[in-house]
C-alpha cells in the first residue's frame, strides 16, 4: 500500500517562520482481525495529539500540552466522544455503500478520511484539504479553489454530484478549511509551544556497511521535523549519486534522518571535497560534516547500523499500532482536521431516492 508523505521543508537557511498544520484522519475497518472497526487520529504538527476508536469509545489525548488543555476544557473529551461516534456510525454505512459500489461482498475493507489545514504564522495564509479513499486508493476530495469535489474512479461520481449539489455542504467545508481548522492550530500551538517551537540539533554520524557500500551521513536527534540533509562537493549542492532517506520519528518524540553518498565516482584523494550537510528550519547554522573515513563507523569496527535499522522497525511498527490507521496509497499530499462543529458527520455515499 503506497502512504501520504508529508514533507515540509520551511525556512531552512534561517527563516523563523514556520507553517502549522492540523490533520485528522479517520479509518473504517471491515473484517479485519485485532483491529478496531473505527479509528480517529489527531496530529498538530506531525505530533499525535487525540486517538479514538470503537473499542474504547473515548477520546485520549496524547501529549501532555493536550491534556492540559482538556483540563481547562472539561468537556473537550466528551464533546469529541461524541462527535467521532457519529463519525463511526456513518462510515459503517458507507463502507458497506462502497462495497455495493464495487460489487464486493465479504473480505478486508477500508474506508478512510484524512482532513486538516496548514497555516503560515508570518504570512497568514492558509491551506485546506479534505480527502476519502477506499481499500488505499483515492475515493473522492475537495478541491478548496473550484469548491467542488473531484472523483477519479467511476465509482465515487455518483457521490461527487451528490456533493456537488449540496452548496450547504460546500460552504461547510470551505468555512471549516479556511477559518475553524486555522483557529484551532492556533489555539493547540498556542498550548505546546513549549513542545511544538523549541529547537534541538540532532548527533551527525558517518556509517557503512562495508567498505564498498554507500556512506550514509545519519542525524537523529532534531526537532521540529523540517529538515533538510544532503551532500556536497566543493561547497556544490550533489544530486547524482545520493540517495535521500525518510524522516522518521524516535521514541522520544524527535527524528531522524539519513542521505547516501554513491562512492563508486568518488577518488580516495577527493574524499574530503565531499561535505555532508544538515539545515533545521528556523537555525541559521549548518551541521557540517566531512566525508572523512577515520570517523565512519562501519560493521568492520562495530554494528552501529543493526540497532538504527531495528530500532526504525519498531518505530514504524509502533506507530502502525498504537497510532492505529492505515493511510491512504498515493503521492505526496496534505490534508485536514479539528474538533468543533465541523461538517464531520457526512451523508452516505448513496444519493437519497
Amino acid at each position: 500500500m503506497k502512504t501520504f508523505i508529508f514533507l515540509v521543508l520551511l525556512g531552512i537557511h534561517g527563516a523563523a517562520a514556520v507553517t502549522h498544520s492540523m490533520k485528522y484522519f479517520y479509518t473504517a475497518s471491515s473484517q479485519v482481525p485485532n483491529f478496531p472497526e473505527f479509528v480517529v487520529v489527531g496530529l498538530v504538527d506531525e505530533v499525535q495529539m487525540v486517538h479514538y476508536d470503537s473499542n474504547t469509545g473515548r477520546a485520549e489525548p496524547k501529549q501532555d500540552w493536550m491534556k492540559k488543555y482538556t483540563q481547562d476544557h472539561p468537556q473537550y473529551l466528551e464533546t469529541e466522544a461524541g462527535k467521532f461516534l457519529g463519525s463511526q456510525q456513518t462510515f459503517k454505512v458507507n463502507i458497506e455503500t462502497a462495497k455495493q459500489r464495487f460489487n464486493q461482498t465479504g473480505g478486508v475493507h477500508l474506508y478512510q478520511k484524512m482532513y486538516g489545514c496548514e497555516w503560515d504564522d508570518e504570512t497568514g495564509e492558509v491551506k485546506g484539504y479534505t480527502q476519502y479513499g477506499y481499500d488505499g486508493e483515492d475515493f473522492v476530495a475537495f478541491d478548496l479553489k473550484t469548491q467542488t469535489w473531484i472523483a477519479p474512479t467511476p465509482e465515487a461520481v455518483i457521490t461527487k454530484n451528490k456533493w456537488d449539489n449540496n452548496k450547504a455542504w460546500i460552504a461547510q467545508n470551505k468555512q471549516y478549511l479556511t477559518e475553524i481548522c486555522p483557529e484551532w492550530v492556533k489555539k493547540y500551538v498556542n498550548y505546546g509551544r513549549s513542545s511544538l517551537m523549541r529547537k534541538e540539533l540532532p548527533s551527525v554520524s558517518l556509517l557503512q556497511k562495508s567498505p564498498s557500500s554507500p556512506v550514509s551521513c545519519h542525524a537523529t536527534g532534531f526537532y521540529p521535523d523540517r529538515a533538510l540533509m544532503l551532500w556536497r562537493k566543493d561547497g556544490e549542492d550533489l544530486h547524482e549519486d545520493v540517495d535521500q532517506g525518510e524522516t522518521l520519528p524516535n521514541h522520544d518524540g524527535s527524528f531522524q534522518m539519513s542521505v547516501d553518498l554513491k562512492l563508486s565516482s568518488v577518488k580516495p584523494e577527493d574524499w574530503r571535497r565531499y561535505d555532508c550537510v544538515f539545515q533545521l528550519s528556523g537555525v541559521k547554522e549548518e551541521i557540517i560534516t566531512k566525508l572523512d573515513k577515520a570517523v565512519i563507523r562501519s560493521n568492520e569496527t562495530s554494528t552501529p547500523l543493526i540497532p538504527i535499522i531495528i530500532a526504525a522497525v519498531v518505530i514504524l511498527v509502533a506507530i502502525i499500532g498504537g497510532v492505529g490507521f492505515f493511510l491512504y496509497r498515493k503521492k505526496s499530499a496534505k490534508r485536514p482536521p479539528s474538533p468543533v462543529n465541523n461538517p464531520e458527520v457526512m451523508e452516505e455515499l448513496n444519493p437519497k431516492a
